[in-house]
């Protein structure tokens, strides 16, 4: 009889069996728990023995999850029978974690797909945040994975960026507290090992929202003060409150130094200073950017043990596969490298992989886009929508009053999705939704009235590919002048216009770009706009993009303006229902549209000193932060504070009166700032967002609203880099946007 080693007994502590496990590895089956088989090629992507026995019979990190666009029952059939094939035919039978995106659902084919990250921003509502990732980590646990690369806390100030779509926008306090929502759904209130939860991975750490010039991986050369006060706290946020799993580096470099060998921001300040105890892992193929785009080491080798000693201890890519050399050398400590796995092996554990690895494949159909998550994608689009305008109570439109609708835009009759999306199940176009809902009651037209690029298929197969074909003036001249004809049949026109999964999105290399110089909208989309405007027709913009455009004719000269961003699988189902009034928009804007690049930087928080003006320019922008109308309109009053006076440790009420005071229910996010009016030590922003609350009113109804303010609102980064309350007076701010506020003033005492 076989003594059964104790690291699969499961009635031990965790760390019990990790000590057990450990020593019976070899070095180079400790080196295959930190990497994975990003690089490998798995042939038509089904699944080889063979292959594994080639790649791993060392075991291995982890395994893509979504790789080959798999369906729900035939990726959880591949990951059973690679965890079968670990468990029975090497040696130590280690299991493999299955790592996935989550940005916006589960990226892999069938899966439920939420409007994009900026989308689910503009619904400022954490308590939906946190039910849509629970429901992206029931998915992707049915299926087998058990890893998410989500959320993404970067702070995105330079719109240009092409991943400013992946964002929840330009404010740190939002972000953080949609992160720690976010964080919360994935793993619950702690990563335990919940059969319904994943690791969550804060990305991208750190600074990456804002690159110089706007152009992914650029460098950010930001103070101390600026970086923790705001590109930073959002991680500080989820790693402190929020108990995240993983945090992956970025591609970037801060002050000279990437940040993939960043030891300061990885080790001193993430690990020492925050206490943070999950685990780093690089960003894909993020190492050998150090000696490819970098040029801060010689090659592959030397890439690894840069980074891997400055504290990336899972790595996305290949390069760590000469970490065993490394240990062999002397240049790295196996003490360091045993830390690293055991790290990796408690996942596993508490993942409870090494007692059933495997899933049941019925269940794994039954729970993607389930009946459930299909209402809440479509709850989440409807909060998403933001109403920029509507000029003369335009929206919502009567049907009963309209015989005809023109539907036009390259954007009206396909599904847009935006990055990191798998194909979902019935995804519904704003066309088909319109049509719908329409019924037989109202003539619906339609024509594409230009192209914006002509690479077929989905978004998930337009996302990635690097060419982009654009269409000739000709064709588009043909197009709008076909677009104009049948906006003149119609009593209404909706424009559907804004980008596409090429036109913005992650520029991973020079031959696949996604980042732009303008913020127009791309192609002949204005000569359209222009042109169906020229017809007299009255007419809805409905914006469907991942940044924000300036839309200078348009905010003039188009009375009715929807901002959707993606609004996911349900979007043509949710923009019907905006469209004719069925539900009343509430969403806000997660950030500033300018009205130009010139006005880059454009973020509400600025310093007193900047946004002087330009030349022959308004220097406000298009579309302020926090803003978003509604079908029917609200008051602010009797704002009050318990107290004329308080000190530093004190805490205070702040409340406001809010009163619909329309005809018909609606949502409203009621917004909190603090001003420092004059700063002793070091120069403060104009405002900062500092708390939020979504609610809805009945037509009449008034709601008393309250935020606490004490040092966690007050305090910030003095002049000798700690925290501080200055004693002197500051103004508590309170409405419906970043410009449409309430003020009242009072004192922090000293001492």
């Amino acid at each position: 009889m076989t003594d059964t080693p104790a690291y699969h007994d499961p009635s031990l502590p965790i760390e019990n069996r990790v000590a057990d496990l450990l020593p019976r590895m070899t070095l180079t089956e400790k080196c295959a728990q930190l990497i994975g088989p990003m690089g490998l090629d798995e042939g038509d992507g089904q699944f080889s023995l063979e292959f594994c026995r080639q790649h791993f019979m060392n075991g291995i990190s982890y395994v893509n999850s979504h790789h080959k666009n798999r369906g729900t029952r035939q990726t959880a059939a591949y990951l059973n029978a690679l965890q079968k094939f670990l468990r029975e035919e090497t040696r130590l039978g280690i299991p493999t974690l299955a790592i996935g995106e989550g940005l916006h659902g589960y990226m892999a084919h069938e899966a439920t797909s939420f409007p994009q990250a900026i989308g689910l921003a503009s619904a400022w509502d954490t308590d939906l945040h946190e039910r849509i990732f629970s429901a992206i980590a029931k998915e992707m646990r049915a299926r087998g994975a058990q890893y998410v690369l989500s959320p993404v806390l970067d702070v995105a100030r330079d719109p240009r960026w092409g991943r400013t779509e992946e964002t929840y926008g330009e404010d740190p306090y939002l972000i953080s507290r949609l992160g720690v929502a976010a964080v919360r759904g994935f793993q619950g209130t702690a990563f335990e090992g919940n059969p319904e939860k994943v690791l969550a991975t804060a990305k991208h750490f750190a600074a990456h929202g804002h690159p110089e010039g706007g152009t992914n991986c650029a460098p950010a050369n930001y103070a101390e003060r600026t970086l923790r006060e705001e590109l930073f706290a959002p991680f500080e946020a989820v790693v402190r409150e929020g108990k995240i799993g993983s945090v992956m580096a970025s591609y970037n470099e801060i002050n000279g130094i990437p940040s993939h060998i960043n030891a300061w921001l990885l080790k001193d300040l993430l690990c020492g200073e925050w206490g943070f105890e999950g685990l780093v892992v690089s960003d894909g193929w993020g190492v050998d950017d150090l000696y490819k785009l970098h040029r801060v080491a010689a090659g592959e080798a030397e890439a690894a043990e840069k980074s891997f000693s400055s504290g990336v201890e899972v790595e996305l890519g290949r390069c760590f596969r000469h970490l065993e050399q490394a240990v062999l050398g002397g240049r790295i400590s196996e003490a360091a490298l045993d830390a690293a796995v055991a790290k990796v092996l408690r996942v596993k554990f508490m993942l409870g992989l090494f007692e059933n690895p495997f899933v049941d494949e019925d269940a794994a159909v039954a729970v993607t886009n389930c009946a459930e998550h299909k209402a809440l994608a479509l709850e989440a689009a409807h909060k998403s929508i933001v109403l920029l305008k509507n000029e003369g109570g335009l929206l919502p439109l009567d049907p009963s009053k309209l015989r005809s609708l023109a539907v036009i835009g390259p954007n009206a009759a396909k599904v847009r999705l935006g990055g990191y999306s798998g194909d979902p199940l019935e995804p519904v176009s704003v066309l088909e939704g319109v049509r719908q809902k329409a019924g037989n009651s109202l003539e619906i037209l339609y024509t594409e009235g230009c192209g914006l690029t002509l690479s077929p298929g989905a978004a998930s197969q337009l996302w990635p590919l690097d060419q982009i074909i654009i269409p000739t003036a000709a064709e588009d001249a043909a197009s709008i002048a076909e677009a104009v004809a049948t906006a003149r049949k119609a009593d209404v026109v909706l424009l559907v216009l804004g980008d596409n999964e090429q036109t913005c999105r992650e520029g991973w290399s020079q031959t696949h770009l996604g980042d732009r110089d303008s913020l127009d909208l791309p192609g002949r989309q204005e000569e359209l706009l222009r042109a169906v405007a020229a017809t007299g027709k009255p007419v809805v913009l409905l914006l469907l993009n991942g940044r924000p455009a300036s839309i200078n004719f348009a905010a003039e000269h188009i009375p009715a303006i929807l901002e959707g961003w993606y609004l996911g699988q349900a979007a043509g189902t949710a923009v019907a229902d905006v469209l004719f009034g069925e539900v009343n928009p509430g969403g806000k804007l997660p950030i500033t549209f300018p009205r130009s690049v010139g006005q880059i930087p454009a973020y509400y928080y600025h310093k007193p000193s900047a946004r002087r003006g330009y030349l022959f320019s308004n220097k406000e922008p298009l579309f302020a932060f926090g803003h978003g109308l509604s079908y029917t309109t609200f008051t602010y009053s009797n704002l009050r504070l318990n107290t004329d006076t308080m000190r530093a440790d004190h805490r205070a009420i702040l409340s406001v009166d809010v009163t619909n005071t329309g005809s018909r229910a609606g949502d409203e996010v009621v917004q909190f700032y603090v001003r420092d009016v004059l700063s002793e030590q070091v120069t403060r922003p104009v405002k900062l967002l500092k708390g939020f609350q979504r609610i809805t009113l009945q037509p009449g109804e008034t709601r008393s609203v309250r935020f606490e303010v004490g040092r966690e609102q007050l305090e910030f980064w003095g002049s000798a880099m700690q925290k501080v309350v200055e004693p002197g007076k500051f103004e508590l701010m309170v409405g419906g946007s970043s410009q449409n506020l309430t003020t009242i003033s009072f004192e922090v005492l000293g001492g």
